[in-house]
């Protein structure tokens, strides 16, 4: 029988004869209930990690769009500038000629050839003075429109910073669950669990490569192992590969820790190809393909919400940033319920 976490606790009772009782203590709890439970936190903490990741590219990109907006507006004020100049040059001179239309004074020229020259003239300053105008009011709502938009980016700036907090007080929780949970364990029972999680692994890998779609994946791949280094798949894994033994850190994208999806997202920049930061990302946006027709350098994503993902790196094995407290490793590509597989590029 596994080890138990939690004692029975005896309270004192008053007993009435004819009266049945409840059992007061609370019910014990095995290992493999243990590790449900902390790998359920973990999980948790791994899906609301990508909300936090998610929430930290969009916080960036407001951040990127306020300032291409800041930019927009001092250009369009600079031209505002020049145009006001323009407008007072051109008033400037109208107040020199006494106010008096152009084509008021040229009524009273005394010579035929000066006069059709001047209508000739006056024709275009008016569409001169037309232009003038309309691009001051163009440029005049450009600048209104600047102001909205800037408006409109500071709420949705101030929403995704909102969520990134939110997600980062649900991540930092569970983490804390579930390490406060394992303390509790004695190092027998911590070794125990960590025996548990592995020989449920290795089971899980066992049915995976078992499964028809699998069979012709690993004898394809079967001694092939990364070979293809001039391919950009390649490169990619030579990049995850190089950075086993390093720590999970949630929210990291190395280059000394990493989370999932920063793994990934790092040894794909590393074989010139940029692909989304979070692993729901990288399921909704990129390529999928068959597992049957999966090569080294494919993303394997786990899980129905999408919230962990690795790179296979052939010959059914995979590697990967699991989870606090552990460190980027290989691992069987089916040791974990795989959602499906996509393929940057």
């Amino acid at each position: 029988m596994a080890t138990a976490l939690v004692c029975a606790v005896v309270t004192g009772m008053i007993v009435t004869p004819g009266v049945a009782y409840a059992d007061p203590s609370p019910p014990q709890r095995s290992l493999e209930d243990v590790h449900r439970e902390v790998e359920d936190l973990y999980r948790k903490a791994e899906a609301a990690t990508d909300a936090y990741n998610a929430a930290s590219e969009a916080q960036s990109r407001q951040e990127k769009s306020i300032v291409e907006i800041a930019r927009s507006v001092t250009a369009a004020q600079e031209r505002m500038a020049r145009l006001k100049n323009q407008a007072g040059a051109l008033a400037r001179s109208q107040y020199r000629a006494g106010g008096m239309p152009d084509g008021a004074r040229l009524f009273f020229d005394a010579s035929p050839d000066s006069f059709l020259d001047g209508v000739s003239l006056a024709h275009k300053g008016e569409q001169a003075t037309r232009g003038l105008l309309a691009q001051v009011a163009a440029t005049q709502k450009k600048l209104d429109g600047y102001a909205k938009a800037a408006d409109e980016r500071w709420k949705k700036l101030d929403g995704e910073r909102k969520k990134k907090e939110d997600a980062k007080k649900e991540v930092e929780t569970r983490l804390k669950d579930a390490k406060r949970l394992e303390e509790r364990l004695e190092e027998k029972e911590r070794e125990r669990l960590r025996r548990i999680e592995e020989e449920r692994a290795r089971e899980a890998q066992r049915q995976w490569l078992a499964s028809e779609p699998v069979k012709s994946v690993t004898l394809k791949e079967a001694g092939a192992g990364t070979s293809a280094s001039t391919t950009e798949g390649g490169r990619a894994v030579a990049f995850a590969t190089a950075q086993i033994g390093k720590n999970y850190v949630w929210g990291a994208v190395g280059p000394d820790t990493f989370d999932c999806s920063g793994l990934t997202l790092r040894a794909w920049e590393a074989a010139g190809r940029a692909i989304p930061r979070t692993s729901q990302e990288q399921w909704r946006l990129l390529p999928k393909v068959d597992i049957k027709d999966m090569r080294p350098g494919d993303l394997v994503i786990y899980f129905k919400d999408a919230s962990h993902v690795a790179m296979y790196v052939g010959d059914g094995t995979m590697v990967h940033a699991p989870r606090p407290g552990r460190q980027v490793t290989l691992a069987g590509a089916g040791s974990m319920p795989i959602l499906g597989v996509v393929r940057p590029g």
